[in-house]
């Protein structure tokens, strides 16, 4: 049971685990950051872009 816990208090493969969801934790909140700031610009140019491309092509 001694060597059981003191292997288990050793093993850092959880450690890495715990580090990589932390990355991605915070990579994951940037870009619902980006995507909540730039939300409004990107739709606005993508309303442009149909318009014009729906005037080309009624010609």
């Amino acid at each position: 049971m001694k060597k059981l816990l003191k292997n288990l208090l050793g093993d850092s493969a959880g450690a890495s685990a715990a580090e990589y969801a932390l990355i991605l934790a915070v990579f994951g909140g940037a870009v619902v950051i980006g995507v909540t700031a730039l939300g409004d610009g990107f739709k606005t140019q993508m309303t442009n872009s149909k318009t014009l491309i729906e005037k080309d092509y009624s010609k």
